[in-house]
């Protein structure tokens, strides 16, 4: 195969990536790849960087060291005009889901489209309510964001996420603060939609249950450094020290 052919397989590649907030270290140096298609897994207790590696991939924050390529293009210096294109085609899954309190979930999720794309009222009706209908939230399209659980707010920031039909999926503890039943929800819906679009996801979570649900491949970040790249039963049978207390605790608690 060709490093063209290579480059055109990988949705995200990231070389030694540093980050620090003052005198401390929070990303020492990582390298890592994002295949096509594939769902990758940042796993690592609370405080470890792993939702600062997000916003370094589409520059929310900005790096200290190293190179950033998301669809081939390297954005670690793009100009803001071409940056933008390019987060264009990166939806994001924010923690809280970070909609917006003053507008209805019908237009939370047709904000993006309106911003960035041209499209009449019955257009925009017709597509926010397909991405409504698919995350199961369509029949409370005219609700504000205070009258919804977190577990539906996760939905509608999915549904948004998804409003320009993006090539690249970040999410941020998608399953955080919810029910067990509710996170499960959540994961067979992030999975389905990973087989449906051929979306490159990158998921940041401390829950193994989502792991399970999926990856597949996870990196384990902690202090830093990514001590373990690798399928579930490579972490499994990891004789990092870390690493297999987290494992096997985290497998104890699910």
């Amino acid at each position: 195969m060709s490093n063209e052919d290579n480059n055109n397989d990988i949705a995200i590649r990231v070389r030694n990536l540093r980050k620090s907030f003052g005198a401390r270290n929070v990303l020492n140096g990582i390298n890592l790849e994002v295949a096509r298609g594939e769902t990758l897994t940042i796993l690592g207790r609370s405080g470890t960087g792993k939702s600062v590696f997000l916003k370094l991939l589409i520059r929310l924050q900005q790096a200290d060291e190293g190179e950033i390529e998301v669809n081939g293009e390297a954005i670690t210096r793009l100009p803001v005009d071409d940056l933008n294109r390019v987060r264009k085609t990166v939806g994001f899954l924010f923690q809280q889901a970070a909609l917006y309190d003053s507008l209805t979930v019908e237009e939370n999720v047709a904000f993006p489209i309106r911003r960035h794309e041209q499209a009449t009222d019955a257009e925009l009706k017709e597509r926010v309510g397909e991405l409504l209908q698919k995350v199961a939230m369509e029949k409370d399209r005219n609700k504000m964001p205070d009258e919804i659980s977190g577990g539906m707010k996760k939905r509608v920031g999915l549904a948004r996420a998804l409003a320009l039909d993006p090539q690249v999926i970040l999410l941020d503890e998608p399953t955080a603060a919810l029910d067990p039943i509710t996170a499960g929800e959540m994961n067979e819906l992030i999975r389905e939609l990973q087989h449906e679009r051929h979306i490159s996801s990158v998921v940041v979570t401390h829950d193994m249950r989502s792991v399970k649900r999926v990856a597949d491949r996870v990196a384990m970040l902690h202090e830093g450094d990514i001590l373990i790249e690798g399928t579930l039963e490579d972490l499994k049978q990891s004789e990092n020290p870390f690493v297999s207390k987290f494992v096997r605790e985290s497998e104890e608690v699910s």
